[in-house]
């Protein structure tokens, strides 16, 4: 990895952390990030592949007031970091990038503490009707968290391919604790989609949930749409939810047509 790369990490890590609370709130998200590190890095396609695998891990981690949940960012960063430089798979760069991902949850949790502390002055200039001491807070803010996210970046970044060496020989004299990575990063996305579930699916919604796993499995065991099932599935949801809408809104109204 080259010093180019090492730079458009931290500045696009820089850019994430900060997307977390502000900006898009959409840029910083696995699937969306992991392609971006991956052109840096020069490996898209594996980013593809770990963004839409951490994407299911993150799925269902969301913040709850001031409680932060494992940091989808530097989690992000060292998984792509590892499985680029340090040739690692999928499944075992996740599982190792996990560790990390809580460490940059600490992160967050104590530069909120530390900005609990300047909320008095945006207060204060907010009472003096002074935006320019608002915006000072705020920038404040964004520069520090983006700043510590940046510096553990490039400290992955660095660290990760000085030590890809020892980390390979490390999976092949350890395989255990290898494949120990691997199997708890395979299995995360599951568990990341279970919390989701857990939050979100209604009773009434049972049926069109086995209904789309017994399409993913049907489609999927066909040769001519064994390619593309998880796009077939998403079209036959989207036209669920396209038809419970129309449906709802006509009840709304109070009639309904009688159609052709």
């Amino acid at each position: 990895m080259n010093v180019f790369q090492v730079v458009l990490l931290a500045v696009a890590t820089f850019i994430f952390a900060i997307d977390q609370f502000s900006l898009t709130e959409t840029l910083y998200r696995p699937m969306v990030a992991c392609p971006i590190i991956g052109l840096i890095l020069g490996d898209v396609k594996t980013g593809l592949a770990i963004g839409g695998t951490y994407e299911l891990m993150m799925i269902g981690n969301m913040p709850v007031g001031g409680a932060q949940p494992p940091n989808a960012v530097i989690g992000a960063v060292v998984a792509m970091v590892f499985a680029v430089s340090a040739k690692m798979n999928i499944e075992e760069a996740l599982g190792a990038a996990m560790i990390f991902s809580i460490f940059g949850q600490y992160i967050v949790t104590l530069v909120f503490t530390i900005m609990s502390g300047l909320m008095a002055k945006a207060d204060k200039a907010a009472e003096e009707a002074n935006p320019a001491g608002i915006v000072q807070v705020n920038v404040i803010s964004c520069c520090l968290l983006g700043g510590l996210f940046a510096l553990i970046a490039v400290l992955a970044a660095v660290a990760g391919t000085a030590l890809a060496p020892q980390l390979q020989a490390l999976s092949e004299k350890a395989s255990w604790l290898m494949g120990g990575l691997g199997v708890a990063g395979g299995m995360m996305r599951f568990v990341g989609f279970a919390v989701l579930l857990k939050i979100m699916l209604a009773n009434d919604m049972w049926g069109i949930y086995l209904a789309g796993f017994a399409a993913a499995a049907i489609l999927g065991n066909i040769s001519a749409t064994s390619g593309a099932t998880l796009l077939l599935v998403a079209f036959i949801g989207v036209a669920i939810a396209f038809y419970d809408y129309n449906l709802n809104v006509k009840i709304g109204e109070g009639g309904s047509s009688d159609g052709i």
